[in-house]
């Protein structure tokens, strides 16, 4: 059972962290301390470039996941229901990574993540790669579960504190998700 991490308004990321809970009950913050996690917020699931997301989360699983110092653990955030999500995840074998439910974004805005402008979801750049990431890459569309116009992100966690981030310029922005999990620090504190 998923639990949304909507149980605290206006949070700041540690707050957020500790009472944003996977499907399988636990705090994504006990889950970076420990193991360092690669926490990946979704765009909504119809979204070509939410496909694609996965698509490379699952092309790059085994470099990430044993990457230098033991690598990261994958968390996805999105904004549907868990019972829908595990399917579509499951689609990209993905189904058995940690995902929280975030339906009112408060994950989203305590790691700061806004809402994306019009040109940011439907400039040139972005039709241009949507339409090659939907035809050419394969990943095409779907319906929209979620808020549309909530931007993307990706961020190293670890022990409950922000380590890496990577927050989407425009929707069509394609993060190195093995690089980010890879940031962490040389000295552990």
């Amino acid at each position: 059972m998923s639990v949304s991490a909507n149980s605290v308004s206006a949070a700041s990321p540690d707050q957020a962290m500790e009472h944003a809970l996977t499907q399988h009950g636990r705090s994504l913050a006990a889950l970076s301390r420990e193991r360092p996690a690669l926490v990946v917020f979704l765009r909504h699931s119809g979204c070509t470039f939410c496909r694609e997301a996965l698509a490379d989360l699952a092309k790059r699983r085994s470099a990430i996941e044993g990457g230098p110092r033991g690598g990261a653990q994958i968390v996805l955030v999105h904004m549907g229901d868990d019972a829908s999500a595990a399917k579509f995840f499951g689609e990209y074998a993905l189904g058995d990574v940690a995902r929280i439910s975030d339906p009112e974004r408060t994950l989203y805005r305590a790691f700061e993540l806004r809402r994306g402008s019009f040109l940011q979801l439907f400039g040139p750049r972005v039709i241009v790669r949507g339409l090659a990431a939907a035809i050419r890459g394969g990943h095409g569309v779907g319906r929209v579960q979620g808020d549309p116009f909530q931007m993307p992100g990706a961020f190293l966690v670890q022990n409950g504190r922000i380590v890496s981030a990577f927050r989407h310029a425009a929707a069509s922005d394609r993060p190195e998700y093995e690089s980010i999990a890879c940031a962490l620090p040389t000295t552990q504190a």
